[in-house]
């Protein structure tokens, strides 16, 4: 009986916080919406006014286990030219060939910097490969993978006689010419989950720090005492009219 009891009161308690914390929520409804609101448009305008865009190109190779293709392609073959793509990745990230498309473009940039902005990565986990370049200039970036996939074939060539790669797509400016960064969209939500969760943590910290009784029942379940009296709240005007 006394854990039936006991389990009733948690059980009205637990009703009690959520009722409290539903009528934070409603009280400070429209406090809520506005600061999500204008968080979201000012992440995304910051983004839209103040990141650089960047654009992307890149272009399809396909690894071969053979340097003669002539030859009939069995399965273990195909899983050694995907054993091989992580190996040619390297090549095509190494000072060799980047310092090379450096001088044949008369780049202004360094390895260091050129190498940042390549990714090289297997397609579907297959022995198709992908080049990739992000840039502010998309024509540029277009012009970086194509001197890319003209020179690096020849060298992976010379280093891994037991393979070869052949262009399958040209290079090409992805997304069809649109900025690939920054991402409008994911900004303006993550500023707005921003703005709404700062906004509650505002809001119910200073519920936390305000200590006064604001109903009967807060006096009832903090002091544990029955109440003798209520002073009701009386309008100025009404109080003056009277």
């Amino acid at each position: 009986m006394e854990e039936r009891i006991e389990q009733q009161q948690q059980q009205n308690e637990q009703e009690i916080d959520l009722r409290v914390i539903f009528n934070i929520l409603r009280k400070n409804l429209i406090l809520i919406i506005i600061v999500t609101v204008v968080f979201g448009i000012g992440a995304y305008f910051y983004s839209s006014l103040f990141i650089q865009k960047q654009y992307s190109a890149s272009a399809i190779i396909i690894v071969n286990n053979k340097a003669n293709d002539k030859t009939t392609v069995n399965t273990t073959e195909i899983n050694a030219a995907q054993d091989l793509v992580e190996v040619y990745s390297i090549i095509i990230k190494s000072d060799t060939v980047l310092m090379q498309v450096i001088e044949d473009l008369q780049l202004n940039m360094t390895y260091e910097q050129l190498n940042s902005k390549i990714s090289v990565s297997a397609v579907n986990s297959t022995q198709v490969m992908k080049i990739t370049m992000t840039h502010p200039n998309a024509e540029f970036a277009q012009k970086v993978v194509e001197k890319l996939v003209e020179v690096a074939p020849p060298i992976i060539a010379d280093k891994v006689e037991a393979g070869s790669v052949k262009v399958i797509s040209a290079s090409s400016i992805s997304n069809s010419g649109k900025p690939v960064s920054p991402n409008l969209r994911r900004n303006a939500l993550i500023g707005a989950l921003a703005g709404l969760v700062l906004v509650l943590l505002i809001i119910f910290l200073k519920e936390m720090l305000n200590n006064t009784f604001k109903t009967e029942d807060d006096i009832l379940n903090t002091l544990n005492v029955p109440l003798i009296g209520i002073i009701p709240e009386v309008d100025g005007k009404e109080f003056n009219k009277s």
